[in-house]
Order: C-alpha cells, then structure tokens, then sequence
C-alpha cells in the first residue's frame, strides 16, 4: 500500500507539472496584446519631458468556448503622454484600436504550441489641422496622423522544465499600404515593418502546481526593422532598426502589478512625432493579470 501511494503520488505530481507547461489560446493573445502601463516622472535620454506616458488596451475576447482552436480580440488601445510643462498638457493620444485573430495549431495538450495570427487596426492622434506648419516642419500641435494597417505573424511557446519558465518567441510582418495613410506620410512614415520578440516568464518555486500561479520576473526584447524606402535612407541605416529591452518584476505583496525598467531605441511610436528618433530608458508600473 505504501508503495502504491508512492507511485500514485509521483504519478499525480507529473500530471501537474505537465498541466503547468499547457498554454491555451487565451494566455498565447493575452502575451500578444501587451500589457497595460504607466510611467513614473523622470527617466533618461532624449524624449522630451514627460509626467508620464500611460498605456491603456483593454480587451474583448470573441470566442465560442474556452477551448477553442480560433479566437478574435478586440482591443481600444489608447497611449497618452503628458507634458512636464505649464498646464501639464496632454498632446495628441495615439489611438490605436485594432481587431486580432488567433488560430492554434497542433495538438491543445502539447507544452510545444505555434499559434497564427492576424490583426487589422487604425493608428490616429484625433486631430484634424494641416500636417505642416507654415516654416515646412511637421505641425506637432494639431496636425492629422492616420493610417490603417495589417499584420500576420506566428507565435512559437515551449516551456522549460529546468528554469521553470515559460519562452515565447514572436515573428511578424505588418504593412500599412500607401492607399491607407495619409498622402502627407507616404515616404516619411514606415509602412512595411518586420517584427521580432523574444518574452521569457520565470515562475516561482513554491511547489504547489495546482495553484494559478504570476511570474516573479519576465524580460521582453523587441525588434523592429523597417524594409521600405524612408527618407532615402541606406538599406542598412541604423535609423530603420527600432529596439527595446524590458525587464519586470512582481513584488510578492502587490496584486495586479508590478515594477518594470525599459530601454528603447528607435523613431518614437507616439503618431506624429514619428520623425523623431529616442533612446531613453524608462520606470514605471505595469499591470501583470497573466497567470500560469
């Protein structure tokens, strides 16, 4: 008898730690759709003063079941920066609402998954002044930004039994056509980009794998390479690649968020100012409702 509780024992152990290493469609857009943030008042480089820059994208799942190989979301994005000057002025959000669809393929039990997507969204700062001043420079104020774009990519997950943590590595490519941005953009703005990301979450060993568990660490790095012709710029400028590096922390006594740093270098995303290319580093607060 003891003998056989031993067995059922480590028998009923495997079977969770192979239950921890299943990812189901709703975590695999969850990692896609990104995290929602806030940054604190001071950080370093050239972006110009900020209170703060806040992300805000919420999102709505549409699905049949819970377990079901398709599923879309559709996500509001907002990002909104705040300047550190008279009046605190909020200039020009970034509204960015978008629709994804995600397919997963293989088997659902499988700790190894790839999953499909495809996104159609709107990029605009709600304004509606001329794009250029009267001096020729881009009219940062009140000038109207829009485009509209699609991006297809993949999604490759595996979990390692050995750092205890989740890898997720994501490849895309996302075209905004002439026909869909503003004639004013078109050769100053992007519009074929390839997108590269690598996302690790280390899980606590605490041992108890039947409890939903959040990561104590995550790290994300991210790549964007813009192939079109911009600004006549060479094939292998450095102004084409966009970089980032993140690193975020879950204190065990918060709830649904934590602290994180962030690197980025690139032309800044923030509509408009897209002209402008910023290497700062960044602290702030970040919602984490991911559990594993």
């Amino acid at each position: 008898m003891v003998f056989i509780g031993f067995i059922s024992n480590l028998a009923l152990a495997q079977t969770s730690v192979d239950a921890t290493s299943i990812l189901n469609l709703d975590k695999m857009a969850q990692i896609n759709q990104g995290d929602s943030y806030v940054t604190f008042p001071f950080d370093f480089g050239n972006i110009e003063p900020l209170m703060f820059e806040a992300n805000v994208s919420p999102s709505f799942k549409i699905r049949e079941r819970k377990d079901s190989r398709l599923m879309g979301v559709l996500t509001g994005q907002i990002i909104i920066r705040m300047y550190d000057e008279t009046s605190y002025p909020v200039r020009t959000p970034s509204y960015i609402p978008q629709i994804t669809f995600y397919f997963l393929t293989g088997n659902k039990q499988a700790s190894k998954k790839l999953t499909l997507f495809g996104r159609f969204g709107h990029h605009s700062n709600g304004q509606d002044g001329t794009f250029y001043n009267e001096d020729g420079a881009i009219n940062l104020m009140t000038g109207n930004f829009a485009t509209n774009f699609v991006e297809f990519g993949l999604i490759k997950s595996s979990y390692s039994n050995h750092l205890n943590a989740f890898k997720f590595f994501k490849s895309s490519v996302e075209m905004h056509p002439k026909s869909w941005m503003l004639d004013e953009m078109q050769g100053k703005y992007s519009g074929l980009r390839w997108h590269n990301t690598f996302i690790a979450y280390k899980l606590p060993v605490d041992g108890d794998f039947n409890k939903s568990r959040k990561a104590n660490f995550s790290l994300k790095a991210e790549t964007t390479l813009m192939l079109d012709n911009v600004n006549n710029q060479e094939t292998f400028d450095i102004k084409r690649l966009n970089a980032s590096l993140t690193f975020y922390y879950h204190p065990k006594f918060l709830e649904d968020i934590g602290l994180f740093v962030q690197f980025y270098h690139g032309m800044d995303y923030y509509n408009i100012y897209f002209n402008h290319q910023i290497d700062t580093i960044r602290f702030g607060l970040m919602t984490e409702i991911l559990r594993f």
